[in-house]
């Protein structure tokens, strides 16, 4: 995407501009042909059909490299989502860093006392994450559920958010950022939040910067580390016991947690480390990024929902595509890099906001409720054994039960009523 068509040297400081997303024909045409030019490995006998044991498969990569080439059309999928979402630009002045461009989505609720809602993404997803869940969350018709106002916002470098020219933004950065979007350019002094994934993250930092605005938090990822026996002592027995003491859920939970640290998590090294050298390559060829995050996709979603078809993927793949990958890859190593880590400490700290936490079956970061506790007033949780890390658009009708649910329970309301 050609930045330089979005007026951002015009844009006043936290005065919201409406925007259109547009991907200009010269930038589809070239991806067409790159697609086309495509070179794919060729697998090892020795690994079977459903094998995906050295990463993503040469065969799926190739059907999905064909449909993006001859089926997939983009400008459809772009009205699609002008239909779908109000969006807007905004520019932001950080305390200690300077100006950041927002892209975000605004979906206000015809109820004049609906609530506000913040939902936060996380990578390798995308504002798109609440394109299944912004029509009924917003919904005012049924007075036995509150409705909201959904505010989307891309973190900068992914989707529609220009890349911040220089570094130092992570997740403590984009937690200020979206708070003041929240408070001074949108006006509402107190809101709720959403988060999974790299959303998790944030949302966590905003309440930890800011726990009389934000009144209740919601996630669907919650990576916190292990109990000690100084820092959770019950926890910590029962997870020593744990042969006895835990559900088949929590044990297959963790599982699935550590055949991510050991077999999964080598992206993260890479984008933690040095990004911008696999930027070259994610950042210049589609198939190389597609095969990038198919993987995840395979790995991380619940595929007997059968919930991401070729086109959901395509298009989450886009969202990173047109700004050439590396700007969503340094948001990494802003996170996690450099020595700082800036995204474990957010769980290292208690946070008295009510928490909610929905944790779907595939999600790779899942933890036993004790250990949560450990570190959040846990006030809501709820365990499902269909779903995985992309829980909006995979399972859209439970996440949003569990938005009501728990936004509408008696530990928020007094928070948000206070």
């Amino acid at each position: 995407m050609d930045f330089s068509t979005i007026p951002i040297k015009g844009l006043k400081f936290n005065t919201p501009v409406p925007y259109k997303p547009h991907v200009n024909k010269a930038f589809l045409n070239t991806t067409t042909q790159k697609l086309a030019l495509a070179r794919y490995p060729q697998e090892q006998t020795d690994f079977g059909e459903n094998s995906w044991a050295q990463g993503a498969k040469v065969s799926r990569v190739k059907q999905l490299v064909e449909f993006w080439r001859d089926e997939y059309d983009w400008e459809v999928e772009e009205k699609r989502l002008n239909d779908i979402f109000n969006h807007f630009l905004v520019k932001v002045d950080i305390p200690g860093y300077g100006p950041l461009v927002i892209h975000y989505t605004h979906t206000k609720s015809t109820n004049p006392n609906a609530i506000p809602l913040l939902f936060s993404h996380g990578w390798p997803g995308s504002f798109i994450e609440a394109s299944r869940i912004v029509a009924p969350l917003t919904k005012s018709d049924n007075l036995s559920h509150p409705s909201f106002h959904l505010i989307a916002p891309s973190i900068p470098g992914f989707g529609f958010s220009p890349a911040p020219l220089k570094s130092g933004v992570g997740p403590n950065i984009v937690a200020t950022a979206y708070t003041i979007l929240m408070t001074d350019v949108l006006g509402y002094p107190k809101f709720v939040t959403q988060g999974g994934d790299f959303g998790s993250f944030i949302t966590r930092s905003m309440a930890i910067q800011n726990p009389s605005i934000v009144r209740g938090q919601h996630l669907n990822m919650f990576p916190v580390p292990p109990p000690t026996l100084w820092s959770a002592p019950l926890a910590y027995l029962r997870w020593c016991l744990s042969a006895l003491t835990y559900s088949s859920f929590e044990h297959e939970a963790l599982r699935v947690r550590t055949n991510f640290e050991t077999d999964q998590s080598g992206y993260l090294e890479a984008q933690k480390t040095r990004p911008q050298t696999l930027g070259f390559a994610l950042g210049d060829s589609p198939v190389g990024l597609l095969a990038w995050f198919v993987e995840k996709f395979h790995d991380w979603s619940d595929g007997a929902l059968d919930s991401l078809g070729d086109g959901d993927i395509i298009t989450l793949v886009m969202m990173h595509w047109i700004q050439g990958a590396t700007p969503a890859l340094r948001f990494y190593r802003e996170a996690f890099g450099r020595g700082c880590r800036e995204a474990e400490k957010t769980f290292e700290v208690y946070v008295s906001v009510p928490t909610g936490v929905s944790m779907y079956a595939k999600e790779q970061l899942h933890c036993p409720r004790d250990w949560a506790a450990q570190v959040a007033n846990i006030q809501y949780w709820r365990e499902y054994d269909q779903g995985g890390h992309f829980a909006s658009l995979e399972r859209p009708d439970a996440f949003v039960q569990d938005m009501r649910d728990f936004f509408s329970s008696a530990a928020v309301l007094k928070s948000y009523l206070k």
